[in-house]
């Protein structure tokens, strides 16, 4: 089962894809869709929905793995939030993916094995996990370890991360 697992941000949204092979994550691909700071919001909103189909229709995912938002404290960045990961999730849904949804605590604790585990851990257990030759950017790492942690779902291996979404 390939996955794609997004990272959303409003300026720089991650996104890594992985399958297993031999029973192991493997990294097929992974970047990040930039959206410049310059452009009015519903324009990054445009180029990040474009971006991501482009790379759906060219993997071929069979399932897109989505981190859920986060607590936070200022309402106008929630709320940006939200609408990135809406346009993310209508990339998904009109390739015909499920969607599965991940909360930051479920995919460290899946990945690290604690929760609240550092950004320099994620990237760190990513590269490992995936066999990288180099330290992933953090917004990818975090693409790949949500992806990774719905692989993990999916094979049964106990680590219930978070829950599917048709």
């Amino acid at each position: 089962m390939r996955i794609i697992g997004i990272d959303p941000g409003s300026l720089i949204t991650g996104y890594g894809i992985v399958e297993p092979i031999d029973g192991r994550p493997c990294h097929v691909a992974s970047g990040r869709v930039m959206a410049p700071a310059g452009v009015p919001f519903n324009g990054r909103l445009r180029t990040i929905y474009s971006r991501l189909s482009e790379v759906v229709a060219h993997h071929r995912p069979e399932v897109m793995a989505v981190e859920d938002l986060f607590f936070a404290r200022n309402v106008k960045t929630a709320l940006k939030l939200g609408h990135v990961r809406g346009v993310a999730m209508l990339a998904g849904l009109n390739a015909g993916l499920p969607i599965a949804e991940y909360s930051p605590l479920a995919v460290k604790q899946a990945l690290v094995g604690y929760g609240r585990a550092q950004k320099e851990q994620v990237q760190e257990m990513v590269r490992l996990l995936l066999r990288l030759e180099f330290l992933p950017e953090p917004d990818t790492a975090d693409a790949l370890a949500v992806a990774v942690c719905h692989l993990h779902s999916s094979q049964g291996e106990g680590l219930l991360c978070g829950r599917l979404r048709r």
